[in-house]
C-alpha cells in the first residue's frame, strides 16, 4: 500500500485527479497520525475526523476531480479564519464558542481547489505573541518539543512540520507565517499587501496582516499561493539573474544576531553567488524609530481585536498589550509612518531585486505557559529571536521564510527573502533555486 504522509501537497494532488489514490483514503492516513501523535506536538486545537472524511468522499465525487490543483489535499486552517459549523475562538476564553455560518474566502477558495479540512491550530490568544501556548493547547517544535514552535500560526507551522498535513494556511502580522515557519523548517510566503485577501479579525492590524501557505516546498507554496489569491499556477520560469542585498544587521536597535543566523545568512548568499547571482552586502535604511513604529502597531492591532471581549477573560498579558495599544490607536489610524517607511525603503529595493536576512535572531525560547508571564517578559523574548519580520509587515511587501541549515540542537534555521511590491514570483523563484542547490530534510523525524 502507497503511503500519502510525507508526500507534497503536489504530488497527492496528481494522485487523486489519476485516480491512483482516493481523497478518503489520503484523509483517513493523516487523521490516524495526527490521532498517534498530536499529543506530543499540539498542533490542532479541533480535530475534524468525521467532517473531514465525509467532505473526501464529496470531492471524490466531484465533477471536476480531474482539474482540481488541491484535490484530496489535507489541510489544516489556523484557528482565527472561519471554517463552517466549527467555533473560531483565536486562542482565546474570551471569544465566544459559536460555530461558524460561512468560510472564510481563503478556506472557501481551498475547498474550491479541491482540499480537506482536517481541523483547526492551535494560536496565542488573540494571534498576538510569536510563541503558541494558551487555555486551548500548546504547540511545540517537531524538532525540538522542547521549544515553542512559534507564532502566531504555530499550530498550523507544527502541524506540517510533524507531516499531520501537507500544507497548511496562517497569516502574518509582524511575523506570524515566517516565525514559526523558520522555527519548524517550512516553507511560507507572506505576500504583498492585496494580493491575497486578508479579512483577519477588525481590520487586518491595519492592513498589515496577510493570510498565506505554510508547507514543505517551493512547489507546495507557490501552488497554494495560487489558490489562496485565484490565479492560474504557473510554472517556475527559467531562473534570472538578480541583484541580492545580503544584511545581517538586526532593524531593531539593540537585539544582536546570533551566529548560527548570520551563517546561514551568509552560506546562502553564496549558494546565490554560485548561481549566477550579483550578491553584496548592504544593509536596508532602517529608521531608529522602528522599534516604537513596532509597538505602537502591534499594540494598537490588539487594542482593536480586544474590543467586546470581556478583559476579566483574557490572559494578563493580553490585557496590557491591549491597554497600551489604546494609546496608541489615534497615532496609528490617523499618522503617514508606514508611507514614510515605504518612501526611505524604496530607493534601497529599486537598486536591490531582493534582501536576504537571517530569518530569526536566535532559536525560539522554550516552550512554557508563557501566557501566564507578564507583559514584559512576552515583549522582551518576542523581541530578542525575532526582530526581522516586522518592517515588512509595516510596509507590506512581500517577504518568504526559507530553511537553511541547522542550529546546534539539530533542528532547522531559516534565511528570509524580501522583494518590492509585486515580487512575489520573484522571491519563490530564488527559494526553489536554494531548494534545488541546498535541498533541506522537510519533516521532523518522529516516528
Amino acid at each position: 500500500m502507497t503511503s500519502w504522509v510525507g508526500r507534497t501537497a503536489a504530488e497527492i494532488a496528481a494522485a487523486v485527479r489519476e485516480k491512483r489514490a482516493t481523497p478518503r483514503e489520503v484523509v483517513a492516513e493523516h487523521l490516524d497520525r495526527i490521532e498517534r501523535l498530536d499529543g506530543r506536538v499540539g498542533a490542532f486545537r479541533v480535530v475534524r475526523a468525521e467532517a473531514a472524511l465525509a467532505e473526501a468522499d464529496e470531492v471524490a465525487s466531484r465533477d471536476d476531480l480531474a482539474e482540481l490543483p488541491l484535490a484530496g489535499v489535507p489541510v489544516a486552517v489556523k484557528d482565527n479564519l472561519a471554517v463552517r459549523g466549527e467555533s473560531n475562538r483565536v486562542g482565546s476564553a474570551a471569544t465566544p464558542d459559536t460555530p461558524a455560518t460561512d468560510d472564510h474566502i481563503t478556506v472557501a477558495r481551498l475547498r474550491a481547489a479541491g482540499a480537506v479540512v482536517v481541523g483547526l491550530t492551535n494560536v496565542p490568544e488573540l494571534c498576538v505573541f510569536g510563541t503558541t501556548e494558551g487555555v486551548h493547547g500548546t504547540a511545540r517544535n517537531p524538532w525540538d518539543p522542547s521549544r515553542t514552535a512559534g507564532g502566531s500560526s504555530g499550530g498550523s507551522a507544527a502541524a506540517v512540520a510533524a507531516g499531520l498535513v501537507p500544507i497548511a494556511l496562517g497569516n502574518d502580522g509582524m511575523g506570524s507565517l515566517r516565525i514559526p515557519a523558520a522555527n519548524c523548517g517550512l516553507v511560507t510566503i507572506k505576500p504583498g499587501h492585496g494580493v491575497v485577501p486578508a479579512g483577519i479579525s477588525d481590520g487586518d492590524w491595519f492592513g498589515m496582516s496577510e493570510n498565506g501557505p505554510l508547507t514543505t516546498t517551493v512547489e507546495d507554496a507557490r501552488l497554494m499561493l495560487a489558490v489562496l489569491a485565484d490565479t492560474e499556477t504557473a510554472p517556475p520560469s527559467e531562473p534570472a539573474m538578480r541583484k541580492i542585498a545580503v544584511s545581517l544587521r538586526s532593524p531593531l536597535a539593540g537585539v544582536t544576531i546570533s551566529t548560527p543566523y548570520t551563517t546561514a545568512a551568509r552560506d546562502a548568499a553564496g549558494v546565490l553567488i554560485k548561481a549566477g547571482h550579483q550578491v553584496r552586502r548592504a544593509d536596508p535604511p532602517y529608521p531608529l524609530s522602528l522599534s516604537t513604529m513596532s509597538l505602537a502597531h502591534w499594540t494598537a492591532g490588539t487594542a482593536v481585536d480586544a474590543q467586546g471581549l470581556d478583559p476579566r477573560l483574557l490572559d494578563r498579558r493580553t490585557r496590557v498589550h491591549a491597554t497600551i495599544g489604546r494609546r496608541f490607536l489615534g497615532s496609528v489610524r490617523g499618522g503617514d509612518s508606514r508611507e514614510r517607511l515605504r518612501r526611505r525603503m524604496e530607493p534601497f529595493f529599486a537598486e536591490y531585486d531582493v534582501l536576504l536576512t537571517p530569518a530569526l535572531a536566535r532559536r525560539s525560547p522554550r516552550s512554557v505557559a508563557w501566557h501566564e508571564r507578564g507583559w514584559l517578559a512576552n515583549v522582551l523574548a518576542n523581541t530578542n529571536y525575532s526582530p526581522l519580520t516586522p518592517p515588512w509587515n509595516l510596509t507590506g511587501w512581500p517577504a518568504m521564510s526559507v530553511p537553511f541549515g541547522a542550529l546546534p540542537s539539530g533542528a532547522p534555521c531559516a534565511i528570509q527573502l524580501v522583494g518590492r511590491p509585486g515580487s512575489e514570483a520573484m522571491l519563490l523563484e530564488v527559494a526553489q533555486q536554494l531548494e534545488k542547490l541546498h535541498p533541506w530534510q522537510r519533516t521532523a523525524p518522529l516516528d
